[in-house]
């Protein structure tokens, strides 16, 4: 995959770029949005109430609303593919069944898609339910995990709950893990570390290098989760990164987290996985719902797996718009953090609540306020129509 540049794209986000490519400043850009007259007004009657403080557990509500923009959840706006479509229509009909065998079919799909055993391998209702169950079995109030700020705030979330401490670590300058600092917080009360590759809502990327090494010093009695929610947006982006499936295979605390949610399309159907070695397995297992997968949703994640060409087509797809929106952005000397995944955060030179309640007043959905990051909104990348009305109303 070829890192993002300034330049055009070829075909529909060269056109994109034609039509909405205006001369903006840098303090301009989020002035035309006449932001502050709008929440000032007496009259202004926004169309979705104000949750500025929101995060992904706390979801608006959206009943009878079904023509919002949706650019908040990183969600993939074309899929599922043509193939898993078909799938999902032709398992309804089965869905008066318990998933027993199908069930175990997935397990096995997964085991081989990554050269893994069946033993190795947990499903969840999306990969937070593994998450949750990892901060149930490694979590307590006498011990803690540490965590990057900002992050994906799942396991922030089911920390709290079971009354552990939180120890999050600031990004660094450049927006990935700050590991010798995460590394220096690590003692013998840490129960788990999380590290979400790409980040979100950064969507920055961390060398698996640095992560190596970090392994390397880890203590023996702590565990770590990598998320690799939009590991196949990141491929050949950077020439330091790569999964760390293979690594539970050698080291018991190391869990590895993927989902369906994002490249193939699947969010609704809420399907997820952990990779990590038979022991750990055995023990995340506890706090997870014995076939708690729907039949749908089962069938769906099997020909996801083995559409090889339909995942490459979104692959190829979200690099076309992820780079159009950096040409967007650039045209209005913005300045968005390098991006590995389906989304992209920027910095909007002003209150990052403003700009969120603003584009909500217009029907358009961005990603939630990020306390660490007071004036940078999340936007989850849309159709190449979604961009473009994103772009009007911004503009």
């Amino acid at each position: 995959m070829a890192p993002l540049h300034r330049s055009d794209c070829s075909g529909q986000g060269n056109r994109s770029s034609r039509e909405t490519n205006m001369p903006f400043s840098r303090r301009s850009f989020f002035q035309a949005l006449g932001i502050g007259a709008i929440l000032r007004s007496s009259n202004s009657q926004p169309l979705l109430p104000d949750l500025r403080a929101g995060s992904w557990f706390e979801a608006p509500q959206l009943a009878g609303q079904s023509d919002l923009i949706r650019l908040d959840r990183n969600e993939n706006p074309y899929g599922p593919s043509p193939k898993v479509a078909d799938a999902i229509r032709s398992a309804v009909s089965a869905s008066n069944r318990y998933t027993r065998g199908e069930y175990n079919a997935l397990l096995d799909a997964i085991a081989h898609f990554h050269g893994v055993n069946p033993e190795q391998v947990l499903l969840g209702c999306g990969s937070t339910e593994v998450l949750r169950a990892a901060a149930a079995a490694f979590l307590s109030p006498a011990r803690k995990v540490i965590l990057p700020v900002p992050t994906f705030e799942a396991v922030e979330h089911y920390a709290r709950s079971i009354g552990a401490q939180i120890v999050g670590v600031p990004l660094n300058r450049e927006f990935v893990h700050d590991l010798e600092s995460m590394h220096a917080r690590i003692d013998s009360s840490t129960g788990l570390v999380y590290i979400c590759n790409p980040n979100n809502p950064t969507a920055s990327l961390t060398p698996r290098k640095q992560i190596e090494t970090f392994l390397g010093k880890l203590r023996a009695s702590a565990y770590i989760v990598i998320d690799e929610a939009y590991h196949q947006y990141a491929g050949e982006s950077s020439a330091t990164y790569s999964s760390f499936i293979d690594r539970p295979l050698a080291d018991d605390r190391v869990i590895v987290t993927r989902t369906f949610s994002k490249v193939y399309g699947l969010a609704g159907l809420r399907l997820g996985y952990a990779i990590a070695a038979p022991k750990t397995i055995q023990q995340l297992r506890k706090y997870v719902t014995l076939d708690g997968i729907n039949a749908i949703a089962v069938r769906a994640g099997i020909v996801a797996l083995q559409d090889a060409d339909g995942l490459g087509q979104f692959v190829k797809q979200n690099e076309n718009d992820r780079q159009e929106f950096i040409n967007q952005a650039f045209a209005r000397m913005l300045k968005p953090v390098d991006s590995h995944a389906n989304f992209v955060m920027f910095d909007t030179l002003r209150p990052a609540d403003d700009v969120i309640q603003h584009f909500r007043n217009h029907g358009i959905l961005l990603g939630p306020r990020f306390p660490s990051m007071t004036n940078h909104v999340r936007v989850s990348l849309g159709t190449p129509a979604e961009m473009a009305e994103f772009w009007r109303v911004g503009t």
